[in-house]
């Protein structure tokens, strides 16, 4: 969808990247710790400056301790740490739980594994999952359950009775958590991200995994980390050597400089983005879009079942002819979607692409009732 908006001149609402300048401070540490000589190898683990800011902001936002040495690895982006996780967690004949609408790096890393994937569908309009269902999909050959929160696509949370329920189901179970939490500050109306590192059963059994791609505004650093107990770091690390072995030195350097000189970093987002979130849906209104109210992570879904009868797919790859605006389909998320008909938006944007954005889909909507009249 983005190789087709760049391709047709469309606003490109799908891929989840910002449109906006990163902090000019954050492009002045990069560039001095090349100057300064931070162009080799970094150690496997991580820097150690970065490892120390890591602790330092777990220890301020979750209220705990953890072990930057032992507990900490910096990986490629939070991809290549799901990646890395599932490999080291999940083999031959194990059985690896997702939830459906799931992030797609999910279900081909667990092949990769020779693990086989279940799918247990999250059911609009509130994405929440049922504790009962994901028990009777659960076996004695499940070794991992992947959780996400605040969730992409479906912009959904857990809460802490969610946690506490996963952590129910998975007692006497011979079975380890990897939690998806890129998106851990981008929470909204007030509400806390629920994470597993702050649940002292789950921690104990549990792989984090972070973004400072997200948090920073730059996808394209590259950098993310995952923390887990000393024994779950041990095997990460097995797999991390093997598959990236380490991680541009110059942006740890950097992110490390920046998180000392910015300790509070991360805490300003959920306002931040709740403002775009509002003013996104404030243009949309009186179109035909139905918006529910994203509860994380930068998207939005819109229903468009008022508008038009084709399918997701169909009609994404449509609007970028019909509207110019790139969108991504929801049911493309799941193994077996549910009858839906949800665009996925991302509201990461300056504010004129959203509002260009809004007003093509203003004019596309109105068209579609035109059409409908007549």
């Amino acid at each position: 969808m983005s190789r087709r908006a760049a391709e047709t001149g469309a606003i490109n609402l799908g891929q989840g990247f910002p449109d906006y300048p990163i902090d000019p401070r954050l492009s002045e540490l990069v560039q001095r710790a090349m100057a300064e000589g931070h162009n080799q190898y970094a150690p496997m683990p991580g820097v150690p400056a970065l490892l120390e800011q890591i602790a330092a902001k777990l220890r301020r936002v979750y209220g705990i301790a953890v072990d930057a040495r032992n507990e900490i690895t910096v990986t490629l982006g939070a991809t290549e740490a799901i990646y890395s996780s599932i490999q080291a967690l999940a083999g031959a004949g194990d059985e690896v739980l997702v939830f459906d609408p799931c992030y797609d790096s999910y279900d081909p890393a667990a092949r990769l594994a020779a693990a086989h994937c279940v799918h247990v569908p999250l059911a609009p309009p509130h994405f929440r999952p049922d504790w009962d269902r994901v028990r009777s999909n659960m076996s004695e050959r499940t070794r991992l359950v992947i959780i996400n929160s605040p969730q992409n696509p479906a912009c959904s949370c857990l809460g802490l009775e969610d946690l506490d329920a996963l952590a129910s189901l998975l007692r006497g179970r011979d079975c380890c958590v990897l939690s998806d939490e890129v998106y851990e500050h981008m929470v909204y109306d007030g509400a806390r991200h629920a994470s597993v590192l702050a649940h002292p059963e789950l921690r104990e059994r549990s792989v984090a995994v972070y973004s400072f791609g997200k948090t920073l505004h730059a996808t394209g650093l590259r950098v993310g980390y995952a923390v887990a107990p000393p024994a779950l770091t041990t095997e990460l690390r097995k797999v991390h050597q093997y598959n990236t072995f380490t991680i541009a030195t110059s942006f740890q350097h950097a992110i490390a400089a920046y998180l000392q000189e910015r300790p509070d970093c991360g805490a300003d987002l959920p306002a931040w983005f709740q403002a775009k979130r509002d003013r996104f849906a404030s243009l949309l209104e009186g179109t035909g879009f139905q918006l529910p109210r994203s509860a994380g992570s930068y998207f939005q879904l819109a229903s468009y079942a008022g508008l038009d009868s084709r399918g997701d797919v169909e009609l994404a790859a449509a609007l970028i002819d019909e509207a110019g605006v790139a969108t991504i389909p929801l049911s493309v998320f799941y193994r077996e979607p549910p009858p839906m008909k949800l665009l996925r938006l991302c509201f990461a944007k300056r504010d004129e692409t959203l509002a260009e954005g809004a007003l093509r889909l203003r004019k596309w909507a109105q068209s579609r009732r035109t059409a409908t009249i007549d």
